[in-house]
């Protein structure tokens, strides 16, 4: 350990206690931090990063027991009490976590939950924290930040809430800030602004960062050292320079070399209209006063009109906010919306929940935020089944057969179908939300960032299944990511929008060949240059 180490963490190892088995997720692990450093660290999802990250704050299941090291300042962190951790955490060391919706309260305002971090660790109250808040809001580059500030989470956009999370983890100025995959929700131009952010502070505050990410080029370009960990274990350490140039361990070269490829299948010249959509147009309205008159709109979404083909992958791309997820909500009626909508040559705007519902085995959705939309109280196998019982499609053993193949699907032991959504990474919990939809057989899936939360390598997996999965059913994809090279390797056509409106849409090489608009250009320049 150095003079300047400000967390050690010495042969952790962490077990998760089920009744009579006991399962190990983190195997000696050792790793440090020093002052004013950026620790990068990376693997594939399950390999116990963010377990490992979790363990520093006391942070795990209940069931969970660590032994090994970890130091703070010279002070052993394992054998603190409640009392004496809670005053550490969140105030020297912050911890920005990879899924806001779940670690945001639902039922307080964006301003009542950055408050109290500044209550509750700077005394800051009333005026003063409000105005500290609104600061801290457009610091991470929230639009209308004043009005944000009374919004709850469900309100926001993904990207929005991973920006107000960042707020509140900077708020008290920590001296090491745990970012647990910080720009998996934000656009590439966005994740600029945000790593600038971040650089910018670690500067003038001198604070360390410990950067967990499954994106390497984001790594490559931010962190002074690297350490690959895989199945629980470090395989690979050192100076990240280093390790991009010379990597000595086959996992870490698989890493490297692992990047979304190929195209979709062509479409047949004879396949039919599945999905459109006309002058689509979703406001909420902004009320003020005591008689809560409408003063103005958010205007989510306006006036859009679209096509998708059977079989077809409709990409759209835009920056955080600008409507992508609003307007796939609409499409399936779980957001009203004005506009005409048909499905298979039928209107769907105008049925009621109970006339659609015999449609919604058709058209699914897999939502940007796995664990917000998975049933903490229900198993694997509950989770996935519940579609098959809801329409009556598989009982009994004709249903576990089909459970058990809905997760071999998307890469999952079909063994752990009795676990529960906690005990897994956020990448598989997102492979699990996969399988719910696609054990329907649908014929068509939006997809909200359903990479978001996977390392290049398993991202791969699930780009080859879901083309192998649309060839084999015929399937129709809205993919909706603000990662333009799975887009470009899963699209027939791409649709980019900004505040609300597309800006420009067409076949996705003409688009990445030629873009015609200037702000294309930008996301384009955004995700394929160097940060």
């Amino acid at each position: 350990m150095t003079d300047t180490s400000l967390l050690t963490i010495s042969d952790l190892n962490i077990h998760f206690q089920q009744g009579s088995e006991s399962t190990e997720v983190v195997k000696n692990v050792s790793l440090q931090v020093n002052a004013g450093e950026t620790i990068g660290l990376v693997g594939e999802s399950g390999s116990g990063k963010s377990i490992t990250a979790l363990s520093v704050l006391h942070l795990l299941a209940g069931n969970a027991k660590c032994t090994g090291r970890i130091e703070f300042n010279g002070e052993s962190l394992l054998g603190l009490s409640p009392d004496k951790i809670r005053k550490i955490r969140g105030h020297k060391i912050s911890m920005i976590f990879q899924e806001p919706m779940t670690a945001l309260n639902p039922l307080h305002s964006i301003e009542k939950q950055i408050c109290e971090v500044l209550g509750i660790h700077l005394g800051l109250t009333g005026s003063e924290a409000k105005a500290k808040a609104l600061e801290l809001l457009k610091l991470v580059g929230i639009k209308n930040a004043r009005s944000r500030l009374s919004a709850f989470p469900h309100e926001l956009s993904g990207g929005q809430r991973q920006r107000a999370m960042i707020a509140m983890a900077l708020a008290c100025e920590p001296q090491l800030l745990i970012a647990d995959e910080p720009t998996t929700a934000l656009d590439v131009t966005v994740q600029r602004q945000i790593l600038s952010l971040l650089q910018d502070l670690q500067k003038k505050l001198n604070m360390a960062v410990l950067f967990i990410s499954h994106d390497l080029n984001l790594i490559r370009h931010i962190s002074d050292r690297i350490y690959v960990m895989k199945e629980g274990q470090v395989v690979e350490e050192g100076i990240t320079s280093e390790v991009f140039k010379n990597p000595e361990h086959p996992y870490t070269i698989d890493l490297l070399n692992a990047e979304p490829e190929g195209s979709p299948q062509p479409l047949d010249s004879h396949c039919s209209e599945l999905v459109s959509a006309q002058d689509i147009k979703v406001w909420f309205p902004i009320k003020q006063g005591f008689f809560k008159k409408t003063v103005d709109h958010i205007k989510a979404v306006s006036n859009i009109s679209l096509s998708i083909q059977q079989g077809e992958t409709l990409g759209i791309v835009g920056e955080s906010g600008s409507g992508k997820t609003t307007l796939g909500l609409a499409l399936l009626k779980l957001q009203h919306c004005e506009g005409v909508i048909r499905f298979q040559e039928q209107s769907i705007g105008d049925m009621t929940q109970k006339q659609f519902r015999p449609l919604r085995r058709e058209m699914q959705i897999v939502f940007q935020d796995p664990f917000g939309s998975l049933s903490p109280r229900m198993t694997v196998a509950d989770i996935i089944g519940e579609g098959l019982d809801i329409h009556q499609l598989a009982k009994g053993y004709e249903r576990e057969q089909q459970i058990i193949s809905a997760l071999e699907d998307v890469g999952l032991d079909s063994g752990c179908r009795n676990r529960y959504p906690h005990e897994f990474s956020g990448g598989q919990r997102q492979r699990i939300s996969i399988a719910r939809a696609l054990v329907l057989k649908p014929k068509l899936m939006i997809l909200d960032e359903p990479t978001s939360a996977l390392d290049r390598t398993v991202q791969s997996q699930i780009i080859n299944l879901l083309r192998d999965l649309q060839k084999k059913y015929n399937l129709s994809y809205i993919f909706i990511s603000h990662d333009l090279a799975v887009v470009k390797a899963m699209s027939h056509r791409i649709l980019v929008m900004k505040e609300g409106e597309i800006v420009e849409q067409g076949d996705t090489r003409q688009i990445f060949s030629n873009p015609s608009q200037q702000y294309t250009r930008e996301l384009i320049s955004a995700a394929f240059s160097a940060y």
